[in-house]
């Protein structure tokens, strides 16, 4: 019971993910924007 229910957490996840970049490159572009998020904060910004 416990895997299934992780099985639909991830996969709802999963789905949202998807659902919020749109493609491919929408989601590097994401990746990139928090990397640079993560950036800026380390350097005091």
């Amino acid at each position: 019971m416990k895997k299934l229910i992780v099985y639909i957490m991830v996969l709802g996840v999963t789905l949202l993910s998807l659902n919020a970049c749109g493609t491919i490159a929408g989601a590097g572009k994401d990746l990139q924007r928090a990397g640079q998020v993560v950036e800026d904060k380390a350097k005091g910004y």
